[in-house]
């Protein structure tokens, strides 16, 4: 870690510099992604984007009751869906890694998985992470996994930002399952009483992006992202 502190420390004349790691399944990590990313850039940090790639096209929706069932179960045993290789930009020296994607079964996704077990630990060995989550609810369960995984690759990590979606239960589990089933509740009579919108709402989104300005502050001012309040009502309703 004091390595990279001292190259870091070499480029007085760059902007910080964060890379945004990240998979999304259904797009709701990619906009979260992407508003954190645009609240970073407004306090001048320099964005970098890498959206992990599975190699074998991961289809949304899954299209049937049956196999949206199997994908649960296989991912409730962390089944690892392979990724394509990353781009040279993983291999650079950053201020910040945000490592972003969907809660699967209680778990990180297959291809965060499989990113973490391949590449983890050349890419945030050494490093400071921030892991950000996007999920139905149970963000615990996987943030408990996904500690473990990042102590193993050697990451260095002091917060966390989770966002759940806004709807209440039992409705949001039944509305998520339906979504990924490729149905739609939002238009059933009775569901959509109790669930009318599928994902994070666009008060997270803001959210998400008062976060980035957050946290491009702290880098700035070269403060430790421990002292961040991310567990806000917006974000874990």
């Amino acid at each position: 870690m004091a390595e990279r502190k001292e190259k870091l420390a070499d480029r007085p004349n760059i902007n910080n510099q964060v890379l945004l790691v990240y998979y999304s399944f259904s797009g709701q990590t990619g906009v979260l992604i992407n508003r954190l990313a645009a609240g970073l850039k407004d306090q001048g940090i320099e964005v970098c984007f890498e959206k992990l790639k599975p190699v074998k096209h991961l289809r949304f929706p899954v299209g049937s009751i049956l196999r949206t069932y199997l994908m649960m179960l296989a991912t409730f045993f962390r089944r690892r869906v392979p990724i394509q290789q990353l781009s040279a930009k993983c291999s650079q020296e950053y201020d910040l890694i945000i490592l972003a994607g969907p809660t699967w079964s209680y778990n990180p996704s297959g291809p965060v998985l499989s990113f973490l077990d391949r590449d983890g630990k050349d890419v945030l060995g050494g490093r400071e992470v921030l892991p950000l989550i996007s999920c139905r609810g149970y963000w615990k369960a996987h943030w408990w996994g996904l500690r473990k995984k990042l102590e193993l690759c050697g990451a260095h990590f002091s917060n966390i930002i989770a966002f759940s979606h806004p709807n209440s239960e039992p409705w949001r589990t039944i509305g998520v399952f339906l979504k990924v089933a490729g149905k739609n509740p939002e238009r059933s009579r009775f569901i959509c009483k109790h669930y009318n919108h599928f994902g994070h709402s666009n008060e997270q989104m803001e959210e998400a992006y008062r976060f980035g300005l957050q946290i491009g502050e702290s880098l700035r001012a070269n403060a430790t992202l421990e002292a961040i309040n991310f567990q806000t009502k917006l974000a874990l309703p």
